[in-house]
């Protein structure tokens, strides 16, 4: 079984207009699959989710709906604080929040410390304004600040906002789309891809079930034999 399962969740905008509704309606259906998703997750035994919901690519986006997604962001975390808890689900958001408003990074890290404080079971991995190219810059940053003169494998990854959670097992992309936009390039070095037709507010638990059984036929040799 995979222990870090990473999704890039795309396809909103082209569900909206397949239902003939705005992308903003599409965003909305993507955020209510997000919990299906967890919560199948942690029945699973899944120890780490990691979630690509933002990406620094996202301002180059309308105002308007970079707007819609920022209250959406808002409303989801006060309206689900209880679902973690209830569900012993661990938030953590990875990626540089000092661009959001003050309150906004306050209720990212109001659910970061209770949720660490009182429960044990899976980690929810919320990508907010990242990017794998960002994320190793600041690292670079942070041991250079550091002077540090040997950049060592685990020097890097201690330096990088996942540190102290394991590398991709198991990379899933909705949408039909084949690349990886960005997203955890350091993790998921050795990471399984599995890409997928589907529009994600479509993605079913299913049919993620149906990649992990196939996940586990996979040979992972790590480049050995």
């Amino acid at each position: 079984m995979p222990k870090h399962l990473a999704i890039i969740m795309d396809g909103n905008g082209r569900w909206a207009k397949n239902h003939l509704q705005m992308r903003t309606f599409g965003h909305k259906a993507g955020a209510k699959k997000i919990q299906e998703i967890t919560e199948f997750c942690t029945k699973y035994g899944i120890a780490f989710l990691s979630l690509y919901a933002f990406s620094t690519e996202n301002w180059k986006r309308p105002k308007t709906e970079v707007d819609f997604l920022m209250r959406l962001l808002e409303e989801y975390l006060d309206s689900k604080f209880s679902t973690y808890l209830n569900n012993n689900i661990i938030f953590k958001a990875i990626g540089d929040l000092s661009i959001f408003s003050t309150q906004l990074q306050e209720k990212i890290h109001s659910l970061e410390l209770v949720t660490k404080e009182q429960c044990n079971g899976l980690t929810q991995i919320l990508a907010l304004n990242y990017g794998s190219q960002d994320e190793l810059r600041r690292a670079f940053l942070k041991l250079v600040l550091k002077q540090e003169r040997n950049f060592s494998f685990d020097s890097i990854e201690n330096a990088l906002d996942t540190t102290g959670i394991p590398p991709v097992d198991m990379l899933v992309r909705t949408g039909g789309e084949m690349r990886l936009s960005n997203f955890l390039l350091w993790q998921s070095a050795y990471a399984e891809l599995f890409f997928t037709k589907t529009l994600w507010p479509s993605f079913t638990s299913k049919e993620l079930e149906a990649m992990l059984l196939e996940f586990k036929t996979r040979h992972r040799r790590f480049g050995g034999l």
